[in-house]
């Protein structure tokens, strides 16, 4: 097979395959797409329900991540219970009355206002203006004791829901600096604000916390689709009043699953690879309980999260130079919520992870390419790109940057601690009918994969990990790239 596959790469790529022959040939023969398949199929079956955070059965889908990993040989990390980490979550149902009142301005639940956190109960106090939030727009702001307001996402970014993540993350900046409140102003031309209504005022999971007072804090979004309230608060001294009633919180814990194989170089072993992807997804439709309700979720996430296990089977057998730390987490599709979890609380010092290399996907449609969110970002493009060529297939970069798809998966919660990463996705050219019939619809059953591409795509992987793990460099960020500044404050460069 790999024969066939070499009579196409150029020159330089022949070069590389044959100097790496032996490497290629040994991660080949040690995955089999049977188990690949096998793998597939139990993570994406009925009898999982689609994997819903908090369910019975995304605890079963843990555990069998687990076994896996420990039947490879991969280590528990200190720190873990086993192999788990618990995350704290809150399942909160949604306010049934609120409303927001400064100056001659009142303003109602729903058709102004959502709550996305916070507890029932008055609030008053005075505003801060932080603009869009961020690190530096909370310097030299005495937030203590005030709400805080802030435009909603990120500058320059309009990528849909993608604004909570940053949400969350001014929100913790808030509870951190003594803050009372986060009021974010949603201006967007993604999504109208009826939809958001629709998608948010509705039950959801946020990260929780053993410390009821930082649960207390509460996160409100405001409609300012003509910038009426920025102009009103930017420069204002006024007060804000906020009223909150009928919000329900009950706390769920869900776990990620971690664990980890010490690298074979005394000089290297203490670097990390740190391999992640999510294993939940969206559970069934809701009211129902029949085969056909399912949202096996194969594609999405049950192929990275195989990948990962094939990852683990590899290095159980082939330990590379460096350390390398297997991450399965929960709670992608409620936010990112796992994997933040764990950047928020890491069970090894984050700045020993050198690269994050993350697998997820929405599905392929084209079964010639593996794209690679962030290639092209980091020094490690080559091992990507030379891995990919060893299979047969292509690297390629985000198609669709406009999706803002970096800052969708957990990749980007180690991205924004500092750690150079990307996501490794099927095969993606476009979000076109042949992505949208699968992605996270009932259709994405294991049935309808092509393992021979799937097999491929996990090869290719493994390749890649194997060749930042052993490599002489650590990667890092390009000379530019949005984390740079990030990264060399974690390292220290």
């Amino acid at each position: 097979m790999l024969t066939l596959r070499k009579s196409f790469l150029s020159i330089g790529s022949l070069f590389f395959t044959l100097i790496t022959y032996g490497q290629v040939e040994e991660i080949t023969s040690a995955l089999q797409k049977s188990e690949i398949e096998a793998h597939i199929r139990f993570l994406a079956s009925d009898e999982l329900k689609g994997r819903d955070t908090g369910s019975p059965e995304l605890d079963i889908a843990a555990r069998y991540i687990a076994a896996q990993l420990d039947s490879y040989g991969i280590q528990a990390v200190e720190g873990a219970d086993e192999y788990f980490q618990y995350v704290h979550l809150l399942q909160q149902k949604p306010a049934k009355e609120a409303s927001l009142v400064y100056g001659n301005q009142s303003l109602s639940l729903l058709e102004d206002l959502l709550v996305l956190q916070g507890k029932d109960g008055n609030l008053m106090g005075e505003v801060v203006y932080v603009n869009y939030g961020t690190e530096e727009d909370f310097e030299g702001k005495d937030i203590e004791g005030k709400i805080v307001v802030a435009r909603s996402g990120l500058p320059g970014e309009n990528s849909g829901t993608g604004f909570l993540g940053a949400g969350q993350e001014k929100l913790q900046r808030v509870r951190q600096k003594g803050g009372t409140a986060l009021i974010e102003l949603y201006r967007s031309t993604q999504i109208p604000w009826n939809l958001l209504v629709r998608y948010l005022n509705s039950e959801q999971l946020t990260l929780g916390s053993e410390d009821t007072a930082a649960r207390a804090v509460p996160y409100l979004l405001l409609n300012d689709p003509e910038n009426t309230h920025v102009q009103a608060l930017e420069t204002s001294n006024s007060e804000i009043e906020i009223s909150i009633s009928g919000k329900e919180d009950k706390p769920i814990l869900s776990r990620n699953v971690i664990g980890v194989i010490e690298g074979t170089d005394a000089n290297l072993k203490d670097e990390y690879l740190l391999i992640s992807a999510h294993y939940d997804h969206v559970g069934m439709e809701e009211g129902t309980n029949l085969p056909d309700s399912i949202y096996n979720g194969a594609r999405d996430n049950a192929v990275g999260v195989t990948a990962l296990i094939s990852a683990a089977q590899y290095f159980g057998q082939h330990p590379p130079k460096r350390s390398v730390l297997f991450l399965a987490v929960t709670a992608e599709e409620k936010g990112l919520l796992g994997s933040q979890w764990y950047a928020e609380h890491p069970l090894i010092p984050t700045n020993q992870v050198i690269f994050n290399l993350n697998t997820d996907g929405a599905g392929y449609n084209d079964t010639t390419v593996v794209t690679v969110i962030g290639l092209g970002r980091t020094s490690a493009d080559e091992a990507f790109q030379q891995a990919t060529q060893a299979v047969g297939l292509e690297a390629i970069a985000d198609p669709v940057p406009e999706q803002n798809l970096f800052d969708r998966s957990d990749n980007v919660n180690f991205a924004r601690q500092g750690v150079p990463a990307v996501t490794f996705a099927p095969g993606l050219t476009a979000f076109d009918a042949e992505i949208m019939k699968y992605y996270h619809q009932l259709a994405d059953e294991a049935g309808s994969l092509n393992f021979d591409y799937v097999e491929k795509l996990t090869e290719a992987f493994v390749i890649a990990a194997d060749k930042i793990a052993n490599a002489e460099q650590k990667p890092f960020w390009k000379e530019g790239d949005k984390y740079e500044s990030a990264g060399k404050e974690l390292y220290g460069r």
